[in-house]
């Protein structure tokens, strides 16, 4: 199968090796020297500001998002939360399970977050501001740098879910003001599901410290105690983290975060390029370079998912809920390369009838 979804995304040869490997001892030095670079290697990839860290935890990027909201935020906060499709949903989900105060900006499917809808929620008394940098259901990227000075001006802890835009667009925790961080393993990383990442900051660190512990398996506090001498509370996906470090190696061999980046860019655009005569169009009105979100003309989006698994042998991402037989994306995170996509276009084509 080639796989075109925005995660679990295709690996290389050098990670899957690594999964075929039997899973070592975790609790030793070398493990520990892993783990260390794996926390530098994010850092550096993000550029954190000094004193920032990173936790890996055995979990999809849903738990960090949980993890974010019962050790960051308390009873004295109250949040604002950008809802524009399933993830700023689920954050919206955590607010009320935790008993966090909070407002949303509720944006419908598609949607971009603009200057004029931020410039109602100023100066109102919010401390936190919980956003997915894309949200991954409908390809839509939000303006980080909008967004960064809106949290500046109001004083507001930046919690940013970049678990699909990682590595995939620009993410510079200093540059931006972003507090914490969360990105997970399946995505532009490019492993298999089971860790996700939290980069803090110093803020977000102290937040950790000072408020009480609500929660065992996701305890920051604990995390990042284990995290000093490389390790992890619990018995952690050993073998994906071994992965990642291969991974992220590879990364920085190739010419770090912003080669990355660039390759993901060329490849969405490449693509979107080769479809501009297809009876689809952009979904969304700010797309990502992860993922390109189409609208279907023909009304038949979940059909021609069903038609590419089971005809041609590709995967795309399919839409679920209203958005069913309306909207499909396709990823351009993980191992793939033009000639993936011109075995897709021809897919699409014949698929079509084109």
């Amino acid at each position: 199968m080639l796989n075109f979804t925005v995660g679990p995304v295709q690996s290389n040869d050098e990670v899957l090796q690594i999964g075929a490997q039997q899973v070592p001892y975790f609790r030793t030095p070398e493990f520990s020297a892993t783990m260390l670079q794996n926390e530098k290697l994010m850092l550096d990839f993000c550029n954190a500001p000094q004193g920032s860290r990173a936790v890996f935890i055995t979990s999809s990027g849903s738990a960090s998002m949980e993890a974010a909201v019962i050790n960051l935020l308390n009873q004295n906060d109250k949040a604002l939360v950008v809802n524009g499709g399933t993830f700023g949903q689920r954050f919206v989900d955590l607010c009320k399970i935790h008993n966090v105060a909070f407002d949303e900006i509720k944006l419908s499917a598609g949607q971009a977050l603009t200057k004029e809808i931020l410039s109602q929620y100023n100066a109102k008394n919010y401390t936190a501001f919980l956003i997915n940098h894309h949200e991954t259901s409908t390809g839509v990227l939000y303006d980080l740098d909008l967004v960064s000075q809106f949290c500046k001006q109001n004083d507001l802890l930046l919690v940013l879910d970049a678990i699909s835009s990682f590595l995939a667009e620009d993410v510079d925790l200093a540059k931006y003001g972003v507090d914490a961080m969360i990105t997970g393993s399946q995505k532009a990383l490019a492993c298999p599901p089971g860790i996700s990442i939290m980069v803090l900051g110093k803020r977000a660190i102290e937040r950790v410290n000072t408020n009480p512990t609500k929660c065992m398996y996701l305890d920051l506090k604990s995390a990042l105690s284990n995290g000093e001498r490389g390790q992890t509370p619990f018995t952690p996906a050993v073998g994906t983290l071994l992965q990642i470090n291969e991974r992220l190696r590879q990364i920085e061999k190739a010419g770090g975060a912003q080669a990355e980046i660039e390759r993901t860019k060329q490849l969405a655009l490449y693509f979107r390029e080769q479809i501009k005569d297809l009876p689809f169009k952009m979904f969304s009105q700010s797309p990502s370079n992860a993922v390109t979100s189409l609208e279907a003309l023909d009304n038949d989006a979940y059909d021609l998912f069903i038609k590419l698994k089971d005809e041609f042998g590709i995967w795309i991402c399919p839409n679920g809920g209203a958005l069913k037989d309306r909207v499909f994306r396709v990823g351009h995170i993980g191992n793939l390369c033009k000639d993936d996509y011109d075995v897709l276009v021809d897919a699409l084509k014949k698929a079509k009838g084109v």
